[in-house]
């Protein structure tokens, strides 16, 4: 059983020295595509050929009515060259934000290969088609909990979870097309897209995808 830390442990010495940037960067891109997306496409797919966990986990910030950023992690559903589509509840606090304040960002960060993305941009709901195909392509228990949950919501008994969700997939296996009314799909329509590889001596290299006001996209070195 671990220790607790003991107050004489120099925490910033210690945490200096947990080795970081251990990944083995791909050889830096000599030719960039028109759009970020198929950039990142690119470097998804090596990440996954290269064996690196989840590539399509993200880290996903919004803001509250108090400009306080809140982030939390999530799968990432589809790119093109609309944006960077992902889902979940209109009720969760990324839904109830969103709604009001309709602008966030990604985060991509792949150990094996010492690579990050950030996308920052509008977020636009998508039709009825995409969300009910977003909706029905989920497995009948992650469909009941979506219906049932009151995400973030204090739970004072954990029996009221379980016959929530037992009524959900009762109402989800009578009507396999059922979507939920509060189940949304959203774009992230990007603005900006950089591109970063890790150098283990910090010479990092940074690429930075811009939208223009025509809707075509420049590309610029950035200083590491």
């Amino acid at each position: 059983m671990a220790e607790d830390v003991s107050p004489e442990l120099d925490t910033r010495a210690w945490m200096r020295g947990i080795p970081a940037l251990t990944g083995v960067a791909p050889d830096a891109p000599t030719e960039f595509p028109s759009t970020p997306s198929a950039l990142f496409l690119t470097w998804l797919r090596e990440a996954v050929d290269g064996g690196a966990a989840e590539p399509h986990v993200c880290a996903l910030s919004t803001v509250d009515d108090e400009g306080m950023p809140d982030s939390r992690f999530l799968i990432l559903k589809d790119v093109g060259d609309r944006g960077f589509w992902f889902s979940g509840s209109a009720r969760s606090p990324k839904g109830v934000e969103l709604t009001a304040h309709p602008r966030a960002s990604l985060a991509f960060y792949w150990r094996e290969s010492g690579q990050q993305i950030r996308v920052r941009g509008v977020v636009r709901e998508g039709d009825e088609p995409v969300r009910a195909r977003d909706f029905v392509e989920r497995s009948v228990t992650a469909r009941a909990v979506a219906t049932a949950s009151r995400q973030s919501q204090e739970l004072a008994d954990s029996r009221d979870y379980e016959r929530a969700v037992a009524s959900a997939v009762d109402i989800i296996e009578a009507d396999p097309a059922f979507v939920s009314d509060d189940w949304r799909a959203w774009c992230l329509e990007p603005e900006s897209v950089e591109f970063w590889q890790a150098d283990p001596g910090r010479r990092h290299l940074r690429w930075l995808y811009r939208r223009t006001s025509d809707g075509r996209w420049t590309v610029t070195n950035l200083w590491p």
